[in-house]
């Protein structure tokens, strides 16, 4: 099913995104019946989803200065927590009319950037929360050269745990990259996609009270690359490993339960490529991965496309593979609800097929259920007793020339999610 008409509101002026996707640049959550969007240009814009069709009105604006990018949002104490990719790396918490409650500059325990350059700014990769407290990942990366010449990568990271009040309850601090954050009452599970230095655990799970360490686990396998996402389950958590490009359930030790390839090497036409599967999303039903962009194993251009790239694939606790379907281009980020997920299309940049431009939603158990197609790419998007909203950003693809689409946000009604998680 294909939604072709939905509610909109303009969002305003940005930079189109060009063939290759640059980082996120735009956050979207639900929260006390309104959609909080989180722009490039660092405002936030707070929209009525309540009613049940017809445009979307504006409810409050929050303007700040200089040029960060808001990218990443959540419900929190009846507001919104949002964070920046910005100079000062902040993490804010408003209340839901708009007004600033506390605020937070992780560039203080990160470090200023090396330069001001988008991807080595302070950067607050996650969110999560789980009621009481909100968690936040944030980490900078910088550049560095060894005694002998050598080109190294270096991240600062810190893992917080504030309060409603903006108070720290604890940190964990490394040097690995943490890329996603999941929650519960009793753990806080950290992804880190890259270990370049002496933190090598690609999945750290910390207890929520303290931080301190419960358990670690790894893929095992050589070079930097780790950890795409995890999803903690009641006995466990679910990971998508870009180590092996492979999919795991790890029981309530990190013990393996089972492992299913998901975007492992394959040959085509004599060329072999892979895909990292960059998101997962587990309840007591089932997983869902989703997989990004093809690569070749020997530099980075290709004309072979893995069978596998831009694939949501649904997966039982058992660990057989139920469903598959396409998501049509990078994912940034999925939206979430019980059963429900929401998975903004972006760049398909080897393709750059604008007809794959859409916000998807699939079901854990049953797969796809609708798609809401766009003339733009789609970079950010949340779901919450059925509404779907999602953002998106107009695109200029470097062998068309002409732009497509604008920045705004979509509103989609959704069936209503299972509670389950």
């Amino acid at each position: 099913m294909s939604s072709q008409r939905a509610p909109t509101a303009d969002l305003g002026d940005v930079a189109p995104a060009r063939s290759r996707h640059q980082g996120r640049r735009s956050a979207v959550t639900l929260t006390s019946g309104l959609a909080v969007v989180g722009t490039a240009d660092g405002d936030l814009q707070a929209f009525d989803v309540s009613a049940d069709a017809g445009p979307l009105h504006r409810r409050w604006q929050y303007g700040t200065d200089g040029e960060p990018s808001v990218v990443a949002a959540v419900p929190f104490d009846g507001g919104v927590v949002t964070g920046e990719r910005s100079a000062r790396g902040e993490i804010r918490c408003h209340d839901a009319g708009g007004d600033l409650r506390w605020r937070y500059e992780t560039r203080g325990d990160l470090g200023e950037a090396q330069q001001e350059t988008r991807f080595l700014l302070p950067f607050v990769a996650s969110l999560a929360t789980d009621g009481d407290r909100c968690y936040a990942a944030a980490r900078r990366y910088e550049r560095r050269t060894d005694d002998d010449g050598n080109d190294l990568r270096h991240f600062e990271s810190v893992v917080y745990a504030f309060g409603a009040d903006g108070s720290i309850d604890w940190t964990y601090r490394t040097d690995g990259s943490p890329i996603s954050l999941d929650a519960d009452k009793n753990r806080v599970a950290v992804a880190y996609n890259r270990c370049p230095g002496d933190h090598q655990h690609g999945l750290v799970v910390l207890d929520a009270d303290d931080g301190d360490p419960r358990w670690m686990w790894d893929p095992g396998t050589d070079g930097q690359r780790r950890v795409g996402d995890v999803a903690l389950l009641a006995d466990g958590a679910v990971v998508s490993s870009h180590g092996d490009y492979r999919g795991y359930r790890l029981d309530s030790g990190g013990r393996e339960r089972w492992r299913v390839p998901l975007a492992t090497p394959t040959d085509v036409a004599g060329d072999t490529v892979y895909a990292y599967p960059n998101h997962v999303h587990a309840t007591d039903e089932g997983a869902v991965f989703v997989t990004g962009n093809t690569y070749p194993e020997d530099g980075r251009e290709t004309d072979a496309r893995h069978p596998n790239e831009h694939t949501a694939a649904g997966v039982s606790l058992d660990g057989n593979r139920r469903w598959d379907a396409p998501v049509g281009g990078f994912a940034s980020g999925l939206g979430t609800d019980g059963s429900l997920l929401a998975v903004p299309g972006a760049q398909n940049f080897r393709d750059r097929d604008a007809d794959d431009h859409a916000l998807r939603l699939f079901d854990v158990v049953d797969g796809p259920l609708d798609t809401l197609d766009t003339d733009g790419v789609v970079t950010a998007a949340a779901v919450s007793d059925g509404t779907a909203v999602a953002v998106e950003e107009p695109v200029v693809y470097h062998d068309e020339g002409h732009e497509r689409g604008a920045y705004r946000l979509h509103r989609i009604e959704t069936p209503v999610a299972d509670a389950s998680t």
